[in-house]
């Protein structure tokens, strides 16, 4: 294969409009636009959202509800994931979450709940435990640190 055999994929390459090219080419005069008007103009339209001077319907649908932009957001892995994932006495922390692929990202930090058993001793660093979780991680003869 040389470079003039190359050609791009059947389709892919659609010929471009040329309007206003004189009116045997079908797009000629108002060049697609129609005549006058805000939209025949250079520049011309609206902004996205406007309704014509109508109160806009961002603004008459009902709100309700509360956003609070303070809020922590957990990344959640479960006992159980950790027990299939993970070898007897390893570290378990944020990096080792990522790379073994149980979460995509930390978002404020990793909660361990307590779905599912674990049997093997896993020292697990989280930024929150629930009390379950803990309980069935030091049972197992693992340890549960808090880690900021």
């Amino acid at each position: 294969m040389k470079l003039h055999d190359l050609s791009p994929a059947p389709g892919s390459n659609k010929e471009s409009k040329r309007i206003g090219r004189g009116h045997g080419s079908g797009q000629g005069k108002t060049a697609g636009k129609g005549h006058k008007g805000q939209w025949a103009r250079s520049g011309g339209g609206v902004k996205p959202g406007f309704e014509g001077g109508q109160t806009k319907m961002a603004m008459r649908i009902p709100k309700r509800g509360f956003n609070n932009i303070f809020s922590t957001e957990y990344a959640i892995v479960n006992l159980s994931d950790l027990e299939e994932r993970f070898e007897s006495g390893a570290v378990v922390d944020e990096a080792a979450v990522l790379d073994s692929g149980l979460i995509k990202k930390t978002l404020s930090g990793i909660k361990i709940l307590a779905k599912g058993d674990i049997t093997k001793p896993l020292t697990v660093k989280a930024a929150k435990f629930s009390n379950a979780a803990k309980t069935k991680i030091e049972s197992a003869g693992g340890k549960a640190e808090v880690v900021q």
